[in-house]
């Protein structure tokens, strides 16, 4: 495509791409309330190539500029794992937007569960060096509220997220153990909710001391609750960056995760979550690499799609959407 912008749409139709296999998904371009091709759908920018100049790039192209004290959201990486996005792969974009990185204590026992662990697992992983960074419910808690959920009436978080005037959500998109896979939804909702707020995701609103063993859809529904939650808080002043690199199967929130078997797909990003999560998990079922299968089972098996399906339903964003060629 060379330099010049490419400008297609994908409109979705089971089956229309090669090698989806998602037969549990309804295509968008069949429901009777997608939207039709006149209708305006979120832009979903993408670099194949991934490098530092290409995050700040496609960061400018979404045309909304980060103001103000700014979070970065992004996963500082259990110790033992090597998956996670590098510091010198996002340095560039984090000090630009003079970003602070920012995260929450984890639920589960590991090298992140405690405010002094996490700050040594972040400052060994590389990213103390690049820019601050804040472990957000280091000094407490909030609640943000959910509307028209399910299964959440609030969202539990960082008490230091209220501090942050602007949020870009940096995620690694890859397969996730639970959630099927892991991308902006994912780090909005379980990443920015506190220790007790991870817990009320996974017990789908049922407990803050316990895991609880809740229907794997009512689980998902409850990432697209607290997700809802966060963009309701910032409103418009958020944006969504993933970068699907080093595809293992596995969270960065695992200390031995699979090896990757499918190659990068490249930086994508956009000013919906919905749209986003949709592009790259579409890309990774479009792609000619056969490693992809290990990750469309992973995604697959745990119902992963039906996240996407709830955060729609709830008006976070679309599944439809144009996908915007950078390279």
């Amino acid at each position: 495509m060379n330099i010049r912008r490419n400008i297609f749409t994908f409109l979705l139709v089971a089956g229309a791409m090669a090698g989806c296999a998602n037969a549990q998904h309804q295509s968008e371009a069949t429901r009777p309330d997608a939207p039709t091709a006149g209708d305006s759908i979120p832009k979903v920018y993408l670099f194949k190539e991934i490098s530092s100049e290409n995050l700040v790039k496609i960061y400018q192209a979404l045309g909304r500029e980060a103001h103000g004290k700014v979070a970065v959201k992004l996963s500082t990486g259990e110790p033992g794992g090597h998956n996670f996005l590098q510091p010198a792969l996002i340095k560039e974009l984090v000090q630009l937007v003079n970003g602070t990185i920012v995260e929450c204590n984890t639920a589960y026992g590991g090298g992140r569960s405690d405010t002094e662990s996490h700050r040594r697992a972040a400052a060994d992983h590389g990213f103390t060096a690049i820019a601050p960074v804040d472990i957000m419910d280091a000094e407490g808690e909030v609640e943000l509220p959910v509307t028209g959920g399910k299964h959440l009436t609030l969202d539990i978080v960082g008490k230091n997220f209220l501090n942050y005037d602007f949020t870009i959500v940096l995620s690694h998109f890859k397969g996730h153990a639970m959630g099927g896979f892991g991308g902006a939804i994912k780090n909005m909702s379980i990443g920015i909710a506190s220790s007790n707020g991870k817990r009320l995701i996974h017990s789908a609103g049922a407990s803050t001391t316990s895991w609880g063993n809740p229907a794997q859809d009512d689980f998902l529904e409850s990432m697209a609750e607290a997700a809802k939650a966060v963009a309701d808080h910032c409103g418009e002043n958020i944006l969504y960056i993933s970068v699907a690199n080093n595809l293992s199967v596995d969270c960065d929130c695992d200390s031995s995760p699979a090896d990757p078997q499918m190659g990068d797909i490249g930086i994508l990003a956009s000013l919906d979550p919905v749209a986003l999560d949709r592009a790259c998990t579409d890309l990774v079922r479009s792609s000619a690499d056969h490693g992809k299968i290990h990750l469309i089972e992973r995604i697959d098996s745990r119902h992963g799609m039906h996240t996407l399906d709830h955060a729609e339903a709830l008006g976070m964003g679309s599944q439809q959407y144009e996908l915007v060629a950078l390279d």
